[in-house]
């Protein structure tokens, strides 16, 4: 089993690891080049795509809103022998819904048109398709308790605001599931307990022994117009395609043992 890795983020790099341990050889694609590292530019990348049994690509949308692997090697992954091709997509591709649950038959509704396209053309890109719609993502190094260890962090206030998430760890293991036994097809990794931001900072204030901040306006917080746009989306994100189809069992259900989780690997 050979997985090829397109772009090796946070969150691909938890899926090599954990490939890896499964008996996958891994090759991975970096977006900088480097003595002996493999870029999308490599002229040896075509033969490998050709020769992998699991191609996945973690590459998001470009500024000008195409997507690299796609402008660069789309005809040849469609034309791949590959069982196997996957690609980590974003549930913002669902846009708003006023907090009701979606499920992977809503429509792409989202305002990054290069994210619609690029899950859109993904899907449909090769018989073995799998995309993975992924909410927030946080993990060790990368949570509320690091936000909260660089300084204070505002919570905001904004009754009826939720949001999903999933550990890294679960995109991991529910990406793994897919490869060792799941069908093609489009798949929410999301926990099961959507909830609002500033409950998440204040679950993790209390374990690194803190006072929560007190909660905020939203016209009061300071934030960039990225952020305040965040708040103008509310969604739900339903997991039980993923649970049926994968048979995956979230190793962190929700934000409270996934920051347990994380405040146990960070400490000393």
């Amino acid at each position: 089993m050979h997985l090829l890795i397109l772009g090796l983020g946070y969150s691909a790099a938890r899926i090599a690891d954990a490939a890896r341990a499964a008996g996958f050889a891994i090759t991975a694609v970096r977006s900088r080049p480097g003595p002996g590292v493999l870029t999308l530019d490599s002229p040896e990348l075509p033969g490998i795509i050709a020769s992998a049994s699991h191609i996945l690509s973690s590459v998001p949308p470009a500024a000008d809103g195409h997507d690299p692997v796609l402008v660069q090697h789309g005809a040849a992954i469609a034309a791949a022998p590959a069982r196997w091709v996957g690609y980590l997509s974003s549930t913002g591709v669902y846009g708003n819904s006023d907090g009701a649950w979606v499920d992977e038959s809503a429509p792409r509704n989202g305002r990054r048109d290069g994210r619609l396209a690029a899950d859109a053309a993904w899907e449909a890109l090769h018989v073995a398709a799998r995309v993975f719609r992924l909410p927030g993502i946080y993990g060790p190094g990368r949570s509320a308790l690091d936000r909260l260890r660089a300084g204070p962090v505002a919570r905001i206030d904004l009754p009826g605001h939720v949001f999903s998430r999933i550990h890294v760890d679960d995109i991991a293991g529910a990406v793994l599931a897919s490869m060792i036994g799941g069908p093609a097809g489009v798949f929410n990794i999301a926990d099961d307990l959507p909830a609002p931001g500033e409950a998440v900072t204040a679950a993790a204030a209390r374990l690194l022994g803190l006072e929560p901040s007190p909660l905020l306006p939203l016209d009061q917080a300071g934030l960039s117009p990225m952020g305040r746009a965040f708040y103008g989306e509310c969604r739900r994100v339903a997991n039980g395609r993923m649970k049926r189809q994968l048979g995956y069992c979230l190793k962190y259900p929700d934000y409270h043992a996934g920051l347990s989780a994380c405040l146990e690997e960070s400490a000393p």
